[in-house]
């Protein structure tokens, strides 16, 4: 036999849980991407020293994105990771953008009311990408199987 005849198959990666969890990721990410974003433009006079590591992480996530939608399951444990450090920011931050949201400080670009609703709402996302990162990673996209072409059209 040669090395040609073997084809290589992901079973896991076909099953319909599989492919609705890697969806949901996917979704999970984009939709940190754009909360985050939303944050960085509307705040960007009040964020200080927060804008390399808004920026690191909006980049980070769109690069983790592209590799879950590859079907690389060994960055969802990042992506949960990240996601953990995330949350602890955006409940750090919450308070901080209603105390701005007072007289006597300078209002950013978007109301700082907002920006805290908008800070806010990255909690519970990230708590869904925690969630869902690891339940895709416990569904062992990477497994491989060999079949020869014959078996495989049996």
């Amino acid at each position: 036999m040669e090395e040609n005849d073997v084809v290589i198959e992901h079973p896991n990666r076909e099953k319909a849980a599989s492919k609705a969890t890697k969806s949901v990721v996917l979704i999970l990410l984009l939709v940190s991407v754009g909360l985050m974003l939303v944050v960085t433009i509307g705040g960007w006079d009040a964020l200080e020293g927060a804008k390399p590591v808004q920026i690191a992480y909006i980049l980070l996530y769109l690069i983790i994105a592209f590799y879950v939608a590859r079907w690389n399951r060994g960055v969802l444990p990042v992506a949960a990771a990240l996601a953990i450090l995330l949350l602890i920011f955006a409940a750090v931050a919450v308070p901080g953008w209603y105390d701005r949201d007072h007289d006597g400080f300078a209002q950013p670009s978007i109301n700082a009311g907002v920006l805290g609703l908008i800070t806010a709402l990255i909690i519970p996302v990230q708590v869904l990408l925690i969630a869902f990162a690891m339940r895709a990673f416990g569904q062992a996209w990477n497994v491989e199987v060999e079949r020869t072409p014959a078996a495989s059209a049996a």
